[in-house]
Parts: structure tokens; sequence; C-alpha cells
């Protein structure tokens, strides 16, 4: 009985004194973390109190595990064991996000349904929605000012400019793609027989396929990451745009431009959002704002190879009459030398270390920000510099979650389709996450001004050279001659006539050899035994006209041109076909061209002065101020009475209206977090395209019958989107959430 009692206090001994051992241990421990945060926070490396306190929390909750379960089962030779596996963990072991690293107290190896074990923390599984998104909520602040402070120790050097030119590219191949719209629009049309009741619709679907394309790749981007859905977007581009210049058919060719336009729509969303992430905060209004200009050199890229391509008809060939490639075909493919430019350099930089946080990756991020750090240390001089960043903050990953608990419950979810429906759900979604609270107000504010500001700006600026052409043919309309009861005998006529209206003349054994019409009208006039051989007719007509013992030998003259007129024992042989187009003698396309190259030169002032006070005067006052100013300056073109009134007005209002678009997308990018940047941002960009198809629809319209009307209603729109931004919140000094 004796030997029993003294075995069960030594027992009792032994186990008292392995807790004293755990409790030093545990305390020894608590007080090198202590020790470490004292001195980095004299060295002034702030973002490791991030670290500190999770390695502090792990201690205490081994401590207090380790304490609480000898006082409560001494004599368990089992805790006992467990005690010493874990007495030896070493305090430098890396402890990830969500691991918990205590002995777990078992209650006859199970725990009962409702409870939770003692020592044990809260799963997942037993909090509500609501707890876990307040986590995730409380993660993202904590991470946001970690990752600001990351990032100024990364610095901005050689890495961000990089980042810069390869972006650039990017969201040059969408300004090209914008311009070549208008540009391509009369040719395109003219060349393959497009009446005037379809012109327009190329203008439409490109914008329409924008706007899908806006929505989709800035919504899969928050999903599988910035670059990868900038490449395959970029690809889409680059590859429908090539092909467009190749087919003959406008059905087929308006699907091209629309696939096209579905792969740049995710240009402007997903590049701003990937060169935010890179930069510091005092850093990103002005450099964002400098990116805008690429948008800029894509307008005049655009200008600049259609005034130097699209008027050289020589630059043309053909495969018979199927086939044809003029040079407007040619413009196609050099317009496309950005877009393939940008995708070979993009293959060459890394995934936004702000996504690979987002989604849980944390080494991926960790490698990525030291490829900044390193990048930029080396091109300052200063290689030896080291990388001090250990550990960054992981948000609890939610969609992660549910995904992995739909998976396990169907496996089928993780191939082929149905993982596409999974995903597209996801995106919805998160879509619809944009319009929970806080950030519901600020979308429905930013969807308003951007729709305002595109619907003004597109409006006038797709359909304007059709404005320039109806100021040109009122000019030329005024300088044509009319010409009265001529009779011409035995001529020849082998030189163009222009601008003419002949009305009852009589043409008698008259020869008309390689020459051309060119906006000719004979009304009321008689041609006898006449010679027709290779000849052009553009723009002219035979109105009432008598046809008595003519031949007709390769001309383009059919029934559309002899309009209510008689043809007597005459004959055509070998007619051309198809829509004959020539730029021969015309300098009214060089003269487009050069008014949207000075147009869009024009905002070089603008993006300059924007990118320089962005930081100094705020985003909001800059978004709301100019576009009160280009609406006021919009409205004076009401007043054009000439080319060059116009022009310069034109000029006026795309000077001041950059700074619009620059800000709008400064606060874009900094209004929403990470997890739906590209989804905001996307949706944003899907209401300006759709501003641009109606613009494009309700002005084309307008535009032949009179100007005061778009012009107001560009104005007007303008002036109330630019009160609606001034209520915008300031995002001048906020990080990135």
């Amino acid at each position: 009985m004796d030997e029993t009692q003294n075995n069960r206090t030594s027992l009792v001994k032994g186990a008292k004194d392995i807790a004293k051992e755990a409790k030093r241990q545990a305390a020894k421990n608590f007080s090198k973390a202590v020790d470490r945060a004292s001195d980095e926070y004299s060295a002034h490396r702030s973002y490791n109190r991030f670290q500190n306190e999770d390695e502090e929390e792990d201690n205490y909750k081994a401590y207090a595990q380790q304490d609480g379960h000898y006082a409560d089962n001494a004599a368990n030779d089992e805790d006992g064991a467990s005690s010493d596996a874990t007495e030896g963990q070493d305090d430098e072991d890396e402890i990830y996000e969500g691991e918990y690293q205590g002995v777990p107290a078992y209650n006859n190896g199970k725990v009962r349904d409702g409870q939770v074990a003692l020592g044990q923390p809260v799963s997942d599984s037993a909090k509500s929605r609501k707890e876990l998104e307040n986590e995730r909520q409380a993660d993202e602040e904590e991470l946001a000012q970690q990752y600001e402070l990351i990032m100024q120790e990364c610095g901005h050097g050689r890495f961000q400019w990089q980042l810069f030119f390869v972006l650039g590219l990017a969201l040059m191949s969408d300004g090209v793609e914008v311009f070549v719209v208008g540009f391509v629009l009369p040719s395109a049309e003219t060349d393959m027989c497009v009446p005037n009741s379809g012109a327009g619709w190329l203008g439409s679907i490109v914008y329409l396929g924008m706007m899908f394309g806006a929505f989709f790749w800035g919504g899969l981007s928050d999903k599988v990451g910035r670059k990868q859905c900038l490449l395959i977007s970029m690809s889409v581009n680059g590859f429908f745009a090539f092909l467009s210049s190749f087919v003959q058919g406008y059905s087929m060719f308006l699907l091209c431009r629309m696939v096209s336009g579905f792969g740049i729509g995710g240009a402007v969303p997903i590049v701003f959002s990937y060169f935010a992430e890179v930069l510091a905060r005092e850093k990103r209004g002005e450099h964002l704002s400098w990116l805008c200009m690429f948008w800029m050199i894509g307008g005049i890229y655009a200008s600049a190879m259609a005034w130097a391509i699209i008027p050289h008809y020589g630059w043309s060939f053909s495969m018979g009459s199927a086939y044809q490639f003029h040079s407007w075909r040619v413009f196609v493919v050099v317009c496309a030398l950005p877009c393939v430019s940008a995708v070979v350099a993009l293959t060459f930089m890394p995934e936004s270390p702000r996504f690979f946080l987002e989604t849980g990756k944390h080494d991926e991020a960790w490698m990525v920000l030291k490829h900044i750090h390193d990048t930029n240390m080396r091109a300052r001089g200063e290689p030896e510099r080291v990388f001090t960043v250990n550990r960054i903050k992981i948000p609890k990953q939610l969609d992660e979650l549910v995904e992995m608990q739909n998976e396990s419950a169907n496996p089928a979810l993780k191939f082929g389709s149905l993982k596409i429906v999974s995903l597209s759900r996801q995106i919805w979604l998160t879509f619809m996450r944009c319009f929970n609270y806080p950030v519901k107000d600020n979308t429905m504010k930013l969807a308003a001004v951007w729709f305002t500001l595109s619907f003004g700006y597109y409006g006038l600026s797709v359909w304007f050279p059709d404005v320039i052409k109806h100021l040109q043919a009122d000019e030329y309309a005024s300088r044509v001659k009319i010409h009265n009861d001529e009779r011409i005998e035995d001529f020849t006529f082998n030189f163009t006539l222009e601008n003419q209206i002949q009305r009852n003349s009589v043409f008698m054994n008259d020869r008309f050899i390689s020459m051309k019409f060119k906006s000719v009208t004979f009304i009321d006039s008689s041609f006898l035994n006449c010679y027709f051989e290779d000849v052009s007719s553009v723009g002219s007509s035979f109105r009432n006209c008598t046809f008595v013992d003519s031949f007709f030998y390769n001309t383009d003259i059919d029934d559309t041109k002899l309009i209510n007129s008689k043809v007597i024992n005459s004959s055509f042989h070998h007619n051309k076909t198809g829509c004959q187009m020539t730029f021969e003698d015309d300098y009214s396309a060089y003269w487009v061209y050069f008014v949207n190259f000075l147009g869009t030169l024009a905002v070089l002032p603008g993006n300059i002065v924007s990118a320089l006070l962005m930081d100094k005067i705020g985003r909001l006052s800059m978004l709301g101020g100019s576009m009160v100013l280009s609406g006021i300056s919009c409205f004076f073109l009401w007043f054009g009475t000439s080319e060059s009134m116009m022009i310069f007005m034109l000029c006026l209002y795309n000077g001041l209206s950059i700074s619009a678009w620059n800000s709008l997308d400064v606060v874009t990018t900094e209004l929403y977090p990470t997890d739906r940047r590209g989804t905001g941002f996307g949706f944003c960009n899907a209401m300006c395209k759709l501003a641009a198809v109606l613009g494009n629809l309700i002005f084309g319209s307008l535009v032949g019958i009179t100007k005061a009307i778009p012009i107001l209603l560009a104005s007007s729109v303008l002036v109330g989107g630019g009160l609606v931004g001034l209520r915008l919140p300031d995002t001048r000094a906020n990080v990135l959430m």
C-alpha cells in the first residue's frame, strides 16, 4: 500500500516537473519573440509587426494549451509523450496562416456534435458566412497596410518602368482598335458594296464586342490572374484582327472585328489593375496617368498609318474578281502589330503579387516581390540590399472553401464544361458583390460617370470624320459646274470629268476611253453612236438619258447608274463587277486622317498636366472640372461654321476631356478592393462601350441632318456626369485594399 502510494506521488511529481519545464520553454520562446520585435522596431522594420504578432499569438496558444493539458491529465502517458514531442519545437520554424501548433484535447478520442474541443480553435465550418467575411475583411485591411510598406521597401525603379512599357503596348492596342473603326469604315463599306442601310454596323459591332469583353476578361482576371487573362485576351484580339484583313464578305468581316473587339475589351480593366498593384501609394496617381498616354500614342499611330497607307490605292493586289486586297486591308494588318508586340513582351513579365496574396499563394507572391526588389536595387547600384520580408498576411480564402466543398460533393466539377460553369458562376457572384455595401454607391456613380463621358466622347469622335466629309461635300457642291444644251460631236474623252452637271446635252459619235466620271450627273441627255471603253464612274449617274447604238466595254456603268434611262440597240461587254474604289486625286481622305491626327495629338498637353497634378489637386477635382469644361467646349462646336473652326474646337475638346479620362481610370482602380478590382473596372468599362454604341448610332443618324442636337446632347451629359463625379469619395490617401 505504501509502495503504491509512493509510486502515485512520484508520478504526480514527475508530471508537475514536466509541466513546469513546458512553461519555462514557452516563456523563453515568448521572450525571444518580444526581443526580436523590439530589435526590428528599433531598426524601423515596421511591417514585421504583422509576423511577430502572429508568432507571439501562436506561442501563447502553445503555452496555454500545454499548461491546461497537463493540469487536467497529469497521469496520462500519451499526454506526456505529446508534451515531449512539442517541447523541442524551434521558435524559428515557419508557421503558415491557419495552421494550429498546439496539442488538441480529446474526449475519448471524439468531440461531441455541436461542441468544440478544449484548446481547439473554432473551425471555419462552424462559423457563419458573415463571420468568415468579417475575418477576411480584417485580414484584407491588415494586408493592405503591410503591402504598402513592402512596396515602399521594393522601391520604384527598373521593374515598374519595364512593366510600364509592356502594359503601355496593350493599352496602345486598345486605342488603335478604336480609331481603326472610324478609318476603315468608309473604305470597307465601299469595297464590300455595303448599302447605306448597313452603314455604321461596323462601328457598333466592334464596340459591342469590346463591351462584353471588358466585363468577361475583367471578371476573369480576379479569378485566374492579371497576366494570364491579358495574354489570352490580347492573343484573341491579334489573331482575329489579322484574320479580318483577309476575309472578303462583309458579314465575316463584322464577325472577325467583333471577336477582335471582344479580345481587346479586356485591355483597359486589366492593364490599370495590374500596374496599380505594383505601385506605392505616392506613385500611383502620377504613373497611372503617364500610362494613359499610350492610348493617345495608339490614336496617333492609327492616324499616321491611315494617312500613309489607305489613300494609296496602288498598295493592293487582286486574284481575279473574287479576291481583292486593297490598301485599307494593309492598314488593318499594320494596326495589329502593337497587339502582337504586347503579347510577346508580356510573356516575360510576372503575375501581380497582390493577386497571388489575395488568392492565398504566399510563396509565389514572395518570389515576385523579391524579384521586384532585387531588380530595382541592382538598377540603383545596390545589389547587396537584402529583401527583408519573411512573411506576408494572407486573407481567408472564402471562395476556395466554397469551391472545395462543392468539388468534394461532386468530383465532376473538376473537369470539363462544369468547371467553366463553376468559374462563370464565381465571376457573376463577384460582380454582384460590387453592388454590396460599402461599394454599391461607388459602383453606381462610377457607372454613370463612365457612361456620360463615353457617350459624349465617342459620339463625337467616332463619327467626326463624317462631319468633315459633309462640310467638304457642301463646299464641293458649291463649286459644281453646270452645262446646259451642249452638243459635242466626234470627240475623244480620255481625261477625268469631275463635279459637273450636264443638262439637255447631246453626245454624237464620241469616244470615252480610259477615263473617269467623278461626281458627274447627266440629266435628260442623249448619247448617239458613242463608244465607252475602260470607264469608271465614281459618284456619277445618268438620269432620264437615252443611249442609241452605243457600245460599252469594261465599264462599271450598270442599271444602278442608269436611272430612268433608255438603252436602244446598245450592248455591254465585260462589265466591271463589285464596288469600285479609288483615292486618286482624292484629298478628302488625307484631310480626314490629318484632322484625326491633330485631334489625337491635342490631348498631349492634357496628359502631361493631369499626370503632374493628379496627386496635387486631387482626382475628383480634376475629374469634375475636366468634364464640365469639355462639356462647355463641346457646346461651342455648335457655332462652328467652317472646317478650321470645327477642327480647333475639336482639338480643344479632346485636350480638356483627356484629364477626365485619366482621373477616372485612377479613381476606378483605387475604389475597388483587389478581389473585385478587375470585375468592377470591367463593368464600368462595359458601360463605357455601351455608351459608345448608343452615341455611334444616335449621332450618326443625326450628323447629316443637324449638328445642333448631337452637340447639345453631348454637352449636357458631360456636365451632368462631371457633377456626379464630384460626389465620389477621394482616393488620394487610400492604400489598395
